[in-house]
């Protein structure tokens, strides 16, 4: 049993170690504690499926995947509490590391996996399929990163800053409060569930706020007359990710819908207006005709992608010298001396023999699991050739700067290698380019995404275990768990989510994103693929260009341009929230004058809105699950609230069949709904602040 003396982290944790001195972590090497155990695995893997599927709903939602690593490390110190023996500091680093693969598998997955459903590839691919993609990426990435940990976490000790290992550490090493703190996380999580479900589950009210129902009269002179619609989804999850976010990064992301819709989108029908029945491509009907949503959807989001992309090669430029440094360090580690033979508990890695016979039977896994997708040997030999070398050299890049400033160029990173990997399957795949080397070239980029991700995410929890004196062969050997897992809950969640909502939606005769889950990343790496893949696709490259424009000037102007090309793409309605959740944690920061009592509000809200995020997302899956059709017709047309489902014959390839389709009552979209739902929004936030002012007072 642990000891009921209050632990703390030696005073040279942070810093950079004096020649001859040592650091002795919080568990030393010769002591021996429970770290796998039958608790801290369920526990993890339990965290993982949770973390999984709020952070793929999420980040399908509004392309941002929140870090799972501090609420895991939470609720591990607080479940310790029901039982009589609590848990030991490191089974709850077990708890975490297995649970925080969550975070990192999902970041990779949604980048890649969504393109197949937006190219209609859904039929052409399986789950089986993008699982392997997601699993075989993940682990690839933990057998890359495993002969870096000692450089990263013992030989720069004190030099790397590691933001969020530093947060997670602290969290789990002042456990004596983690009771109480996974308390408030807990009833967060279940307020903000039961908000969010029934608002977007059960329309149980109006979440949908618009400029031109909400102001009637002056908004929908606006919308009419300049297709100009302030729109805002009042749902808890959205508003805790914006009080993450904060206020400066949730302003520039907020600040690029404004310019789309407030700004380019009045202006494209200003112009169109006056060009009668003449249809502009990439629209599909005249300019004159279109709504605000069709405006945005042909014209103004394919100026958010070029940002997007652009945004991307920016963040790669800028790291480029991190790069240079990170291959050298990768080729000195993995080839150089081998500290294989390290006996001391907390310096002990997975053999480096059997990280060479892992890596042998991945990459024949990689290979057969081509060859199958492929059918062809020689393709599979190039693409096996090509993720081996990308991720080898984008592994020790996504470390570093993870090890550094806390965030993961994944999206420059996956964009350069579908570029590279798109470009050599079209030279040597017999039948060109089209959909089968679309196919081939996601797969590989699924592979190549998940793998940096994981490494970014897992020298982090290294890390964490190297402060606290965890055993990195057992943090090595488990994180597989985590990693099948959450490959498996991700393309799960995707598959489901797909089949209730779709990712792309007919509108104006044209296939467009859809506004309930754009799906930001994935819709991309779609734009990019069949850019270079598909000699008959048409593509808006002046579009692009003005959105690769706007980036280059962001940059110059010292604006971050990723948030704000991340904005300029995103749907209105999922960026506000954005924002009013970013200014309530400046209102919560700034309550007092005094840092320690600020600190401690701003620690409380974080931890309400993190339970928000959890909760409203995981709910949101739910709700995903209830919209399939066999739950539709069984469950959810009878608990809804606010939806009439009325069966309606349709002709489907010649077929006639019934179906159950949505219809929302006329006076749920009325001035009172919105009201309804503006009222309820106030009265959620109204709770986080006075909440958080409660944690500490004067």
């Amino acid at each position: 049993m642990e000891p009921s003396n209050k632990k703390v982290l030696p005073p040279n944790a942070y810093t950079e170690l004096k020649p001859g001195e040592r650091y002795i972590p919080v568990v030393p090497a010769e002591k021996l504690v429970p770290e796998i155990t039958n608790r801290s695995v369920l526990f993890g893997v339990l965290m993982a499926v949770i973390f999984s599927f709020s952070a793929a709903y999420l980040g399908l939602k509004v392309g941002q995947v929140f870090e799972a690593a501090i609420p895991i490390a939470i609720l591990a110190v607080g479940l310790s509490n029901i039982f009589a023996r609590k848990n030991t500091i490191l089974e709850n680093v077990i708890i975490q590391s297995i649970g925080a693969a969550s975070g990192v598998v999902v970041a990779g997955g949604i980048f890649v996996i969504p393109a197949f459903y937006i190219l209609g590839m859904d039929k052409d691919i399986s789950l089986l399929e993008t699982f392997l993609s997601a699993f075989l990426g993940g682990s690839i990435g933990i057998l890359f990163l495993i002969p870096l940990r000692r450089y990263f976490c013992v030989e720069e000790h004190g030099r790397l800053p590691f933001p969020e290992a530093t947060a997670t550490t602290e969290i789990l090493v002042t456990g004596e409060t983690g009771g109480a703190q996974a308390k408030v996380l807990v009833w967060s999580m279940v307020i903000g569930g039961i908000y969010d479900f029934i608002a977007d589950v059960l329309y149980g009210w109006n979440f949908h706020l618009e400029s031109k129902k909400i102001f009637a009269g002056l908004g929908q002179f606006l919308a009419e007359k300049y297709r100009m619609v302030l729109k805002l989804d009042a749902l808890t999850a959205i508003l805790g990710l914006g009080y993450i976010i904060g206020l400066r990064y949730s302003s520039i992301i907020v600040a690029g819908s404004f310019l789309s819709f407030l700004i380019f989108v009045p202006a494209v029908f200003f112009f169109g207006q006056h060009l009668g029945d003449t249809i502009i491509a990439p629209g599909t009907k005249a300019i004159a005709m279109m709504t605000e949503r069709e405006i945005f959807s042909a014209y103004v989001q394919k100026i958010g992608i070029g940002a997007i992309a652009c945004a991307g090669i920016i963040g790669i430029i800028k790291s480029a010298k991190i790069i240079v440094s990170s291959f050298a360090v990768g080729f000195k580690e993995m080839f150089g001396t081998s500290h294989a033979g390290a006996t001391i508990r907390t310096d002990r890695d997975i053999s480096m023999k059997l990280i060479i016979s892992l890596v042998g039977i991945f990459l024949l896994s990689i290979l057969v699991f081509f060859t199958f997708v492929t059918k062809a040997f020689s393709v599979a030999i190039v693409g096996l050739i090509i993720v081996v070398i990308l991720a080898f050299l984008f592994t020790t890049v996504a470390a570093r700067a993870i090890a550094i400033v806390g965030t993961n160029p994944v999206s420059g990173m996956t964009l350069i290698t579908l570029i590279i990997t798109s470009l050599i399957l079209s030279m040597i795949i017999p039948e060109g380019s089209g959909t089968k080397g679309m196919i081939i070239a996601l797969i590989m980029g699924c592979v190549v995404c998940t793998a940096l991700s994981m490494a970014g995410g897992f020298i982090t929890d290294l890390k964490i275990g190297y402060w606290l004196g965890a055993t990195p062969q057992n943090q090595q050997r488990w994180k597989f768990l985590g990693t099948v897992v959450s490959a498996l809950c991700v393309s799960l969640a995707i598959l489901v989510i797909n089949k209730a909502y779709g990712f792309a939606i007919m509108e104006g005769g044209a296939l467009v994103p859809n506004p309930n889950v754009p799906a930001p990343q994935g819709n991309l790496m779609a734009t990019i693929i069949q850019s270079l893949m598909d000699p008959n696709q048409q593509q808006p490259w002046l579009l692009y260009g003005i959105g690769a424009l706007i980036a280059v000037i962001l940059e110059m102007s010292k604006v971050p341009p990723l948030p704000f090309a991340l904005g300029m793409y995103l749907p209105i309605q999922l960026t506000t929230p954005l924002f009013v959740g970013g200014f309530l944690a400046w209102l919560v920061e700034t309550s007092s004058k005094k840092k320690d009592v600020s600190d401690a509000r701003r620690d409380t809200g974080i931890l309400i809105t993190s339970g928000f995020i959890a909760g409203g997302a995981l709910m949101g899956m739910l709700g995903a699950v209830l919209n399939l059709d066999w739950l539709k017709e069984r469950i959810l047309q009878y608990i809804s609230i606010g939806m009439n489902y009325t069966w309606q014959t349709r002709t489907i390839g010649g077929e006639t069949m019934q179906k159950l389709v949505e219809d929302v009552p006329r006076a749920y979209y009325q001035h009172w709904g919105q009201w309804i739902g503006l009222i309820m929004l106030i009265v959620i936030c109204v709770f986080v602040y006075y909440y958080s002012k409660h944690a500490a007072k004067e």
